[in-house]
Protein backbone atom coordinates (compact mmCIF):
# COMPACT_ATOMS: atom_id res chain seq x y z
CA UNK A 1 0.00 0.00 0.00
CA UNK A 2 1.52 3.67 -1.07
CA UNK A 3 1.99 5.97 1.53
CA UNK A 4 1.53 9.67 1.31
CA UNK A 5 4.73 11.59 1.97
CA UNK A 6 4.35 15.09 3.07
CA UNK A 7 7.00 18.09 2.79
CA UNK A 8 9.41 18.23 5.43
CA UNK A 9 10.42 21.49 7.07
CA UNK A 10 13.35 21.82 5.61
CA UNK A 11 11.61 21.64 2.04
CA UNK A 12 9.51 24.34 3.03
CA UNK A 13 11.83 26.30 4.25
CA UNK A 14 13.89 25.98 1.00
CA UNK A 15 10.80 26.59 -0.60
CA UNK A 16 9.89 29.52 1.03
CA UNK A 17 13.47 30.75 0.72
CA UNK A 18 13.21 30.31 -3.01
CA UNK A 19 9.73 32.61 -3.14
CA UNK A 20 11.54 35.25 -1.44
CA UNK A 21 14.56 35.58 -3.04
CA UNK A 22 12.53 35.65 -6.63
CA UNK A 23 10.23 38.30 -4.59
CA UNK A 24 13.22 40.30 -4.24
CA UNK A 25 14.41 40.34 -7.89
CA UNK A 26 11.20 41.08 -9.10
CA UNK A 27 9.79 43.89 -7.03
CA UNK A 28 12.34 45.86 -7.96
CA UNK A 29 11.71 45.39 -11.52
CA UNK A 30 7.90 45.78 -11.02
CA UNK A 31 8.33 49.16 -9.55
CA UNK A 32 10.51 50.13 -12.54
CA UNK A 33 7.27 48.80 -14.38
CA UNK A 34 4.83 50.49 -12.82
CA UNK A 35 6.80 54.32 -12.92
CA UNK A 36 7.70 53.68 -16.69
CA UNK A 37 3.72 53.02 -16.94
CA UNK A 38 2.57 56.33 -14.79
CA UNK A 39 5.11 58.18 -17.39
CA UNK A 40 3.57 56.98 -19.97
CA UNK A 41 0.09 57.86 -18.91
CA UNK A 42 1.38 61.29 -18.29
CA UNK A 43 2.45 61.73 -21.72
CA UNK A 44 -0.67 60.69 -22.72
CA UNK A 45 -2.37 63.58 -20.82
CA UNK A 46 0.19 65.94 -21.71
CA UNK A 47 -1.03 65.27 -25.47
CA UNK A 48 -4.40 66.11 -24.55
CA UNK A 49 -2.47 69.11 -22.91
CA UNK A 50 -1.05 69.60 -26.19
CA UNK A 51 -4.47 69.86 -28.01
CA UNK A 52 -6.32 72.03 -25.79
CA UNK A 53 -3.51 74.76 -26.43
CA UNK A 54 -3.64 74.38 -30.11
CA UNK A 55 -7.51 75.16 -30.18
CA UNK A 56 -6.79 78.08 -27.78
CA UNK A 57 -4.25 79.36 -30.21
CA UNK A 58 -6.19 78.49 -33.22
CA UNK A 59 -9.22 79.90 -32.15
CA UNK A 60 -7.06 83.16 -31.64
CA UNK A 61 -4.43 84.00 -34.37
CA UNK A 62 -1.68 81.80 -33.32
CA UNK A 63 -1.96 84.00 -29.85
CA UNK A 64 -1.61 82.78 -26.65
CA UNK A 65 -3.40 83.77 -23.71
CA UNK A 66 -2.28 87.33 -22.30
CA UNK A 67 -0.56 88.40 -19.35
CA UNK A 68 -3.56 90.28 -17.70
CA UNK A 69 -3.97 91.73 -14.23
CA UNK A 70 -5.86 88.42 -13.15
CA UNK A 71 -4.81 87.78 -9.69
CA UNK A 72 -1.93 85.72 -11.51
CA UNK A 73 -0.21 87.75 -13.84
CA UNK A 74 1.83 85.06 -15.50
CA UNK A 75 -0.40 81.60 -14.51
CA UNK A 76 -3.50 82.76 -16.62
CA UNK A 77 -3.48 79.86 -19.08
CA UNK A 78 -5.51 78.71 -15.82
CA UNK A 79 -8.69 80.46 -16.56
CA UNK A 80 -7.82 80.72 -20.78
CA UNK A 81 -7.96 77.28 -20.80
CA UNK A 82 -10.14 76.59 -17.95
CA UNK A 83 -13.45 75.99 -20.92
CA UNK A 84 -11.76 73.31 -22.18
CA UNK A 85 -10.83 71.38 -19.09
CA UNK A 86 -13.94 72.10 -16.71
CA UNK A 87 -15.27 69.28 -17.43
CA UNK A 88 -12.26 66.76 -17.24
CA UNK A 89 -10.59 68.03 -14.26
CA UNK A 90 -8.90 64.91 -14.06
CA UNK A 91 -5.83 65.57 -16.78
CA UNK A 92 -4.80 68.34 -14.29
CA UNK A 93 -3.22 65.08 -12.48
CA UNK A 94 0.36 63.28 -13.34
CA UNK A 95 -0.44 59.76 -12.72
CA UNK A 96 2.49 60.22 -10.88
CA UNK A 97 1.64 62.95 -8.52
CA UNK A 98 -2.03 63.19 -8.34
CA UNK A 99 -2.84 63.64 -4.29
CA UNK A 100 -2.07 66.60 -1.89
CA UNK A 101 0.26 66.10 0.59
CA UNK A 102 -0.88 64.45 4.36
CA UNK A 103 0.31 68.15 5.91
CA UNK A 104 -1.35 70.02 3.17
CA UNK A 105 -3.80 72.61 4.14
CA UNK A 106 -2.22 76.05 4.85
CA UNK A 107 -1.49 78.57 1.76
CA UNK A 108 1.67 77.86 2.73
CA UNK A 109 1.75 74.11 1.84
CA UNK A 110 0.03 74.89 -1.64
CA UNK A 111 2.61 74.18 -3.66
CA UNK A 112 3.48 70.21 -4.75
CA UNK A 113 6.60 68.31 -5.13
CA UNK A 114 7.79 65.25 -7.59
CA UNK A 115 4.92 63.11 -5.81
CA UNK A 116 2.36 65.34 -5.17
CA UNK A 117 -0.04 67.84 -6.81
CA UNK A 118 -0.26 72.13 -6.03
CA UNK A 119 -3.28 73.78 -5.28
CA UNK A 120 -4.23 76.64 -7.56
CA UNK A 121 -3.95 80.28 -5.36
CA UNK A 122 -7.59 81.78 -3.90
CA UNK A 123 -9.26 85.12 -4.25
CA UNK A 124 -11.50 86.18 -6.90
CA UNK A 125 -12.06 84.23 -9.84
CA UNK A 126 -9.48 81.44 -8.98
CA UNK A 127 -11.51 80.71 -6.15
CA UNK A 128 -12.61 77.37 -7.79
CA UNK A 129 -9.00 75.71 -6.10
CA UNK A 130 -8.27 72.69 -8.29
CA UNK A 131 -5.85 70.39 -7.95
CA UNK A 132 -3.06 69.68 -10.08
CA UNK A 133 0.17 68.73 -11.08
CA UNK A 134 1.18 69.93 -14.23
CA UNK A 135 2.44 73.91 -15.52
CA UNK A 136 3.28 76.07 -18.14
CA UNK A 137 6.01 78.31 -19.32
CA UNK A 138 5.36 81.90 -18.41
CA UNK A 139 7.39 83.11 -21.53
CA UNK A 140 4.39 81.87 -23.36
CA UNK A 141 1.96 85.12 -22.88
CA UNK A 142 0.66 87.16 -25.21
CA UNK A 143 1.72 90.80 -24.43
CA UNK A 144 2.26 94.39 -26.12
CA UNK A 145 4.88 97.20 -25.74
CA UNK A 146 8.58 97.05 -24.36
CA UNK A 147 8.02 97.04 -20.58
CA UNK A 148 7.81 94.38 -17.79
CA UNK A 149 5.81 92.15 -16.20
CA UNK A 150 6.87 91.23 -12.73
CA UNK A 151 9.91 92.16 -13.39
CA UNK A 152 10.05 89.94 -16.47
CA UNK A 153 10.97 91.64 -19.96
CA UNK A 154 7.94 91.28 -22.14
CA UNK A 155 9.99 90.90 -25.70
CA UNK A 156 11.49 87.75 -24.34
CA UNK A 157 7.96 86.58 -24.71
CA UNK A 158 6.72 84.14 -27.40
CA UNK A 159 3.53 85.45 -27.31
CA UNK A 160 2.67 83.06 -30.54
CA UNK A 161 2.74 79.51 -31.35
CA UNK A 162 4.43 80.31 -35.15
CA UNK A 163 8.38 80.21 -33.81
CA UNK A 164 11.51 78.86 -35.41
CA UNK A 165 12.71 75.51 -33.55
CA UNK A 166 8.94 75.11 -31.74
CA UNK A 167 10.25 71.57 -30.89
CA UNK A 168 12.62 72.66 -27.95
CA UNK A 169 10.27 75.43 -26.97
CA UNK A 170 8.45 74.16 -23.70
CA UNK A 171 4.96 75.10 -23.11
CA UNK A 172 3.56 72.56 -20.69
CA UNK A 173 4.95 70.05 -17.73
CA UNK A 174 5.31 68.37 -15.04
CA UNK A 175 5.52 71.10 -12.35
CA UNK A 176 5.24 71.60 -8.38
CA UNK A 177 3.47 75.19 -9.05
CA UNK A 178 1.41 76.38 -11.61
CA UNK A 179 4.18 77.61 -13.89
CA UNK A 180 7.77 79.08 -13.99
CA UNK A 181 10.06 81.70 -16.20
CA UNK A 182 13.32 80.56 -15.84
CA UNK A 183 16.11 82.86 -16.70
CA UNK A 184 19.60 84.08 -16.45
CA UNK A 185 19.30 87.85 -16.01
CA UNK A 186 16.26 90.77 -16.21
CA UNK A 187 17.61 93.05 -18.58
CA UNK A 188 19.43 92.46 -22.30
CA UNK A 189 22.55 94.17 -20.80
CA UNK A 190 22.92 91.90 -17.72
CA UNK A 191 25.38 89.23 -17.63
CA UNK A 192 24.54 85.50 -16.98
CA UNK A 193 24.05 84.54 -13.76
CA UNK A 194 23.94 80.92 -12.78
CA UNK A 195 23.25 81.97 -9.02
CA UNK A 196 20.26 84.09 -10.66
CA UNK A 197 17.23 82.49 -7.91
CA UNK A 198 14.99 81.94 -11.51
CA UNK A 199 17.48 79.61 -12.42
CA UNK A 200 19.12 77.68 -10.17
CA UNK A 201 18.49 74.10 -9.51
CA UNK A 202 17.30 72.76 -6.22
CA UNK A 203 19.19 71.50 -3.60
CA UNK A 204 17.05 68.24 -2.98
CA UNK A 205 14.25 66.79 -5.33
CA UNK A 206 11.01 68.80 -4.43
CA UNK A 207 12.76 71.87 -2.64
CA UNK A 208 10.55 75.20 -2.72
CA UNK A 209 12.37 77.85 -2.01
CA UNK A 210 9.36 80.60 -3.12
CA UNK A 211 7.51 81.69 -6.22
CA UNK A 212 11.01 83.42 -7.71
CA UNK A 213 13.12 80.01 -7.79
CA UNK A 214 11.04 79.49 -10.72
CA UNK A 215 13.71 76.21 -12.59
CA UNK A 216 12.80 74.89 -9.54
CA UNK A 217 9.22 74.23 -10.25
CA UNK A 218 9.85 71.47 -13.14
CA UNK A 219 13.03 69.70 -11.74
CA UNK A 220 12.28 67.42 -10.23
CA UNK A 221 12.83 63.52 -10.24
CA UNK A 222 9.10 62.63 -10.56
CA UNK A 223 9.27 59.97 -13.53
CA UNK A 224 13.04 58.17 -12.60
CA UNK A 225 15.54 60.46 -14.30
CA UNK A 226 13.64 63.05 -16.00
CA UNK A 227 10.26 64.83 -16.79
CA UNK A 228 7.68 65.11 -18.87
CA UNK A 229 7.59 68.10 -21.54
CA UNK A 230 5.00 69.30 -24.09
CA UNK A 231 6.54 71.11 -26.57
CA UNK A 232 5.48 74.28 -29.13
CA UNK A 233 5.24 71.88 -31.77
CA UNK A 234 2.57 69.73 -29.36
CA UNK A 235 5.12 67.13 -29.49
CA UNK A 236 5.17 64.81 -25.60
CA UNK A 237 8.52 63.84 -24.46
CA UNK A 238 11.03 62.56 -21.69
CA UNK A 239 13.48 65.55 -20.60
CA UNK A 240 16.29 64.72 -18.25
CA UNK A 241 16.47 66.95 -15.22
CA UNK A 242 19.96 68.46 -16.13
CA UNK A 243 18.67 69.13 -20.12
CA UNK A 244 15.41 71.49 -18.84
CA UNK A 245 18.28 74.20 -18.63
CA UNK A 246 18.74 73.13 -22.49
CA UNK A 247 15.66 73.88 -23.33
CA UNK A 248 14.54 76.89 -25.19
CA UNK A 249 12.22 79.05 -22.29
CA UNK A 250 11.82 82.39 -24.11
CA UNK A 251 13.26 84.29 -27.31
CA UNK A 252 16.58 85.21 -24.95
CA UNK A 253 17.08 82.38 -23.58
CA UNK A 254 21.06 80.80 -24.09
CA UNK A 255 20.62 76.97 -24.46
CA UNK A 256 24.42 76.85 -24.12
CA UNK A 257 24.44 78.67 -20.58
CA UNK A 258 26.51 78.06 -17.75
CA UNK A 259 24.09 75.05 -16.13
CA UNK A 260 24.91 73.10 -19.44
CA UNK A 261 27.81 71.39 -20.88
CA UNK A 262 28.14 73.43 -23.65
CA UNK A 263 28.76 76.46 -21.43
CA UNK A 264 30.75 74.38 -19.22
CA UNK A 265 29.30 73.01 -16.27
CA UNK A 266 31.16 70.34 -14.52
CA UNK A 267 28.93 67.57 -12.86
CA UNK A 268 30.28 68.54 -9.63
CA UNK A 269 28.94 71.91 -9.83
CA UNK A 270 25.20 70.56 -9.43
CA UNK A 271 23.89 69.56 -6.20
CA UNK A 272 24.85 66.30 -4.91
CA UNK A 273 21.04 64.31 -5.44
CA UNK A 274 21.95 65.50 -9.11
CA UNK A 275 25.10 65.15 -9.77
CA UNK A 276 24.47 61.20 -11.11
CA UNK A 277 22.10 62.11 -13.84
CA UNK A 278 22.74 62.83 -17.26
CA UNK A 279 24.82 65.90 -18.63
CA UNK A 280 23.74 68.03 -21.28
Amino acid sequence: MCRRRGFTLIELLVVIAIIALLMGILMPALSRVKKQARSVACQALLKQWGVIWAMYCDDNDGRFCEAGDLGWKRGTWVIALRPQYRTKSQILLCPAAAKRRPSGGSSDLDYGDSTHSYIMGSGGIFDSREEASYGGNNWLYYAEGAGKIQGRPIPWNWKTKDVAHAGNVPVFADAMWRGGGPCYRTSETGALAPSFNRIVPPQFDGQWRGYGYEMMHFAMSRHQTGTNVLFMDWTVRSVGLKELWTLKWHRKYPTNGPWTQAGGAQPSDWPEWMMHFKDY
